[in-house]
């Protein structure tokens, strides 16, 4: 949790940059980001120094040797490695700091592109802080906001993080961190898992499922074959933006895993036969930019659906994706579930038919503001390739705790927010946020949940229903709306209310035609 002292720090920072001319909330959350990441390596090298003391072995990955001296190409003087340490740098007079950084922390950065999943994405790491007195204000307020453990680093992080989606368009990387909790726990990731998010952005849906992993199976970061896998081969994220790649990885890298695959890609055109059926969980929350050229997507992708439509080429790409038994959490826009051309039927058919659609949350409108206000829902799906599907869970979820409006005010205490909330809700609190009731009637779908009425938030629909419908995946179509009697005046109490207006109206026209004449 991000206390109130630590949020004032951060806003501090924050501020020093927009005051000091970066204005562009994405470009501060990168040079933020090479700046932790230098803090970091001081941090690794310490750590592998105070190992190397207690067992007299030499240090494995010596970060900054001491007595050599690192040179960048192209540049006749060298400087010591030590003098690269954030140690060393933050008590720097502000022009020899600025000239260190720029000259050789940068250079020092590209040069280790590569030699780690997380080091690979500075390859192309530039210092766009304008000035040195600007650079020194970053330097003493990171160095002051007290970042000792991985829970600290992580909620740090994604507090930064937060700021970006105020940011107008550049909110669009990043799902509100309360729906990626309700999609966590509703597909709860396993030790074994093999999780994919093709869109990754922040990293937000992968850095969940290892919280996850790390509150529900904590064994799985004790055993050394688990461990191994939890940090070197259960996240993937793939993005074709390399400033989220950096962006992302840092998150990952704050969360705690050391080596996840977070690359770039572009999900939709490259090739992606390497990794067909690779993955047995994929949560993503994909960019949906209306459409493509079909000359730039990936032709296996066309030959199950002929559309320029990018929601739908997600959703298939991924069915490709995911191995037999997979299961997937995907956000897309409502268009998905209703939408008339043969394309669109042939989805979700495939889903309905060939695969097993387990369940679909219908999200308010106002669930991304204030960057979008499209209409949107969750698909859950399991890949079978043999069908499945006989009942679809469905779930109107109407409030996530705070107001739909570009504000996002939360509408409840912290210990009542999001779907894991700390307090149990009383019925008007459930009003304002349907999150936690939603994750615990998805838990019995296959249960009590099948006998509920389709006049009730939450209730299951027969196959056969649904392919009879067209397979019409909208809420709409099968939510029953009962309304109250006792709310509502009488045919004959309208009719009575209808003369007396026109007796009123009536009254005020010969009122004046008499002031007229």
């Amino acid at each position: 949790m991000v206390t109130g002292e630590l949020k004032r720090q951060i806003d501090a920072v924050w501020n020093d940059f927009w005051s000091g001319g970066i204005s562009n909330p994405l470009e501060v959350m990168e040079q933020l980001t090479y700046l932790l990441f230098i803090k970091a390596l001081d941090e690794q090298q310490t750590l592998a120094e105070n190992k190397a003391n207690r067992t007299g072995e030499p240090i494995e990955d010596d970060i900054f040797p001491e007595g050599q001296e690192f040179r960048p190409e192209g540049r006749a003087a060298g400087r010591p490695y030590e003098d690269l340490r954030w140690s060393r740098l933050k008590n720097r007079p502000a022009a020899e700091m600025f000239e260190v950084v720029g000259n050789y922390v940068f250079p020092f950065l590209q040069a280790r592109a590569g030699e780690s999943s997380h080091a690979k994405h500075m390859r192309d790491a530039r210092l766009t802080i304008p000035t040195p007195a600007l650079l020194q204000k970053a330097v003493d307020g990171l160095d002051a906001v007290q970042m000792a453990d991985r829970d600290t680093k992580g909620d740090v992080y994604e507090y930064m993080l937060s700021k970006i989606a105020t940011a107008g368009q550049n909110g669009q990387f990043r799902t509100p961190r309360h729906i990626i909790e309700l999609i966590v726990e509703m597909t709860a990731p396993q030790p074994d898992d093999v999780i994919c998010d093709p869109a990754s952005g922040t990293c937000g849906f992968l850095v969940g499922a290892g919280e996850h992993i790390r509150r529900q199976h904590p064994s799985a970061l004790t055993s050394p074959d688990q461990s191994k896998h939890f940090h070197d081969g259960m996240f993937s994220g793939y993005d074709f933006d390399n400033t989220m790649l950096r962006i992302g990885s840092m998150n990952m890298q704050l969360h705690g895993v050391q080596n996840p695959n977070i690359s770039y890609r572009d999900s939709l055109a490259e090739d992606h036969a390497d990794d067909a059926e690779a993955y047995s969980l994929i949560l993503a929350n994909p960019p949906f930019a209306g459409s493509l050229d079909n000359e730039g997507t990936a032709k296996d992708l066309l030959q199950v659906a002929r559309t320029k439509k990018t929601e739908l080429l997600f959703v298939l790409l991924f069915l490709r994706l995911l191995k037999p038994g997979g299961r997937a959490a995907v956000i897309v826009p409502d268009g998905v579930l209703f939408g008339s051309t043969k394309a669109h039927k042939e989805l979700r058919r495939i889903l309905v038919d060939d695969q097993k659609l387990d369940g679909i949350v219908s999200l308010p409108a106002g669930v991304f503001k204030p960057y979008a206000g499209v209409s949107t829902a969750i698909l859950l799906f399991t890949k079978t390739v043999s069908g499945g599907t006989d009942l679809v869970w469905f779930y109107d979820l109407q409030a996530d705790g705070y107001s739909l409006d570009d504000k996002r005010d939360p509408l409840l205490d912290d210990a009542k927010l999001g779907a894991l909330a700390a307090e149990p809700l009383t019925s008007d609190e459930h009003d304002r946020n349907n999150l936690p009731d939603a994750l615990a009637r998805w838990r019995e779908r296959d249960g009590s949940e099948i006998e509920r009425a389709t006049t009730e938030q939450s209730f299951c629909v027969a196959k056969a229903d649904i392919a009879a419908s067209d397979y019409d995946l909208s809420i709409n179509r099968y939510k029953e709306i009962v309304y109250d009697e006792a709310d509502y005046p009488s045919p004959a109490e309208i009719l009575d209310d209808l003369a007396d207006l026109e007796r009123e109206i009536a009254s005020h026209l010969n009122d004046l035609r008499v002031t007229l004449e």
